[in-house]
């Protein structure tokens, strides 16, 4: 009721007439000549001579300058009258003009003022911060010709990919590269945020593709606009947008990402106005309104979409100097840790309103996969002085080998999924990024444990490779089981598509810095090839229905991780390892690369009000 009748009256002088208007002008106008004459004119008082007797030099100087006292008064008057009168000329020049001039004097005054707003309200600079030490960010030739001939096939790979999004989608989030134009899916609600182009950027710069990564530049400097009335994910946006934006600022220096990194982690805010503080999974990017899923388990957010926020967010508190951003990840953490996980591990569901488990079903793959990525990049983002998050991590290993991990009947090591209280024998490509993690993690493993987990990631690569090598076109399906005779092989027919994904040659990559077995590099190479060979077309690349089918069906996607991921880990699965050296640097879940915050003495605003 309050605000029903305050309303109408904080609305009502924008909506009065414009001769009403003018009226009040002359009234205001003869009100302050009346004031100001009442002043002057009327005789001496005590408060008139308190204010304008001169009490000392001092005095007369700061409030008249060195003229003095009578001229200054005359002076004083003059203006009173000039303004006066000026008023009411303008007054009178408004009255005789018509409608349609006075229609457009307005409207011209209306767009300076939202001007000056947009000026006001526009990005504030943001504190200077020092730059971490970057490491290995060009070249990392491989020295030997022929794996060199083998990065340059995979450079012209991407280069293909761009230059026919560049053609055919430029501006939409994605290509349909049979049909030969944009695409974007519900992640990135229905605005066009060129997704492809802030997803390939740092790809573009390890690469030394410098023109087209200007191309992106401009086109994010030009357009790149986050104020549409989109519903997006908060996961996707974060890892893509946020992660791509800071990787390119980190590479290039270039202000403008960092700025634009900024603006759009204001508005995904909103996202966490939550009873827990655990986000929703989407948010409206104008209104900040934010849902979940309707799918997910009894309206829960998912663990690998608010665990997958702690890199980005960290990093925004360090260059912003903004607590919120830290304190947000932060909180999530600490609740989780509060928690009982049954049989210690954590389900993918949990309800943001009542704090509860959802449905109890935990996996390394889909809605679980990340969180467990993010604990234990936390710890080596931190340069390994988070040790909670490494505790955490190991925690969360130790329960994920003793219930889920399993040896099928052919010696594969696989990673199953916890559902309703049994195993089920079946691994998602997902998974598969599992490998690498392990080997990642290996150092820093309680009780000596380094070489078994080194050992592990190697088994998981291996079975992943199987799981390439027993379909026709060389190329992983979505899923694979391991029950029934059948073993890292898809059964059903929708498990059956490969959409470009990453996550095997994203664990080759690792397993080939830390054992620089040449076998990874050929697995690599394999996959490289079948990518070429099947998923190539004109327009540029499109995942297929069916790995077992020697004359597949395309999707008629390019997906943006295609350009972030999987063509970025092939590039430095063939360069050195100078290149982007993981003593400096932290890939996100999206394969974005971000520096080790060396921080020493300096503590991230905020980080006091965690402990």
């Amino acid at each position: 009721i309050a605000m029903e009748t305050e309303i109408p009256f904080s609305a009502s002088p924008s909506t009065l007439r414009l001769s009403e208007k003018f009226i009040l002008l002359l009234i205001l106008s003869a009100f302050i000549t009346l004031c100001f004459g009442a002043f002057f004119f009327l005789p001496d008082n005590s408060k008139h001579n308190e204010i304008f007797t001169p009490r000392s030099p001092v005095i007369v100087e700061e409030w008249f300058g060195t003229a003095g006292y009578t001229s200054t008064e005359e002076s004083l008057r003059d203006k009173i009258r000039a303004d006066h009168e000026r008023a009411l000329q303008e007054a009178k020049e408004k009255l005789r003009k018509s409608k349609e001039e006075l229609r457009a004097e307005i409207q011209t005054e209306k767009t300076k003022v939202a001007e000056d707003l947009k000026k006001k309200d526009g990005p504030k600079p943001l504190p200077p911060v020092p730059m971490p030490k970057l490491v290995g960010i060009n070249d990392g030739d491989p020295g030997d010709p022929d794996v060199k001939e083998k990065r340059d096939k995979i450079r012209e790979m991407m280069k293909h990919a761009w230059d026919s999004y560049r053609q055919y989608g430029w501006g939409h989030n994605e290509l349909k590269p049979i049909a030969k134009k944009g695409h974007s899916t519900n992640i990135f609600g229905n605005s066009q945020m060129g997704a492809t182009i802030v997803d390939a950027l740092d790809t573009l710069y390890i690469m030394g593709l410098h023109d087209e990564f200007k191309d992106g530049q401009e086109w994010i400097e030009q357009n790149l606009d986050f104020s549409v009335n989109a519903e997006v994910s908060v996961f996707e946006v974060n890892i893509r947008f946020i992660g791509g934006l800071l990787a390119a600022y980190y590479l290039s220096g270039q202000e403008v990402f960092k700025v634009k990194a900024v603006q759009l982690a204001e508005k995904l805010l909103p996202a966490f106005n939550t009873p827990t503080g655990i986000p929703w999974a989407m948010v409206n990017l104008k209104s900040g309104v934010g849902h979940n899923w309707g799918w997910a388990s009894a309206g829960s957010s998912i663990l690998a979409e608010f665990g997958t926020l702690h890199m980005e967010f960290v990093h925004l508190t360090y260059l912003t100097g903004n607590p919120a951003y830290y304190q947000k990840v932060m909180h999530i953490r600490k609740l989780l840790a509060k928690m009982d996980r049954p049989n210690g591990l954590y389900p993918n569901y949990l309800n943001p309103r009542t704090g509860r488990w959802g449905q109890h079903h935990t996996s390394v793959g889909g809605l679980g996969d990340s969180f467990y990525e993010y604990l234990l990049k936390a710890w080596l983002m931190s340069d390994k002085t988070d040790t909670e998050a490494r505790k955490t991590y190991d925690d969360a290993i130790e329960a994920i080998e003793r219930h889920l991990i399993r040896k099928s009947n052919g010696g594969l090591t696989f990673i199953g999924e916890w559902k309703n209280g049994h195993l089920e024998r079946k691994m998602g490509h997902l998974t598969c990024f599992a490998g690498g993690m392990f080997a990642l993690g290996a150092d820093g493993s309680p009780d000596d444990k380094a070489g078994h987990y080194l050992q592990l990631g190697a088994e998981i690569a291996h079975t992943c490779h199987e799981s390439y090598d027993r379909t026709v076109l060389k190329l992983g399906p979505e899923a694979f089981k391991f029950d029934s005779g059948l073993e890292a092989v898809a059964v059903r027919q929708n498990e059956k598509y490969y959409i470009l994904r990453p996550e095997v040659i994203e664990t080759y990559w690792y397993m080939w810095r830390f054992t620089h077995d040449p076998k990874y590099r050929q697995w690599g190479w394999e996959a490289a090839q079948a990518i070429d060979k099947y998923c190539r077309v004109s327009g540029g690349f499109s995942g297929v229905k069916d790995v077992y089918s020697s004359n597949p069906t395309y999707d008629d996607v390019q997906q943006s991780f295609f350009l972030a991921e999987t063509l970025k880990y092939l590039y430095l699965l063939f360069s050195s390892d100078e290149l982007l050296p993981l003593e400096n640097w932290v890939f996100n879940t999206e394969a974005h690369p971000l520096p080790v915050l060396h921080l020493g003495n300096l503590t991230l605003p905020g980080s006091q009000d965690q402990r």
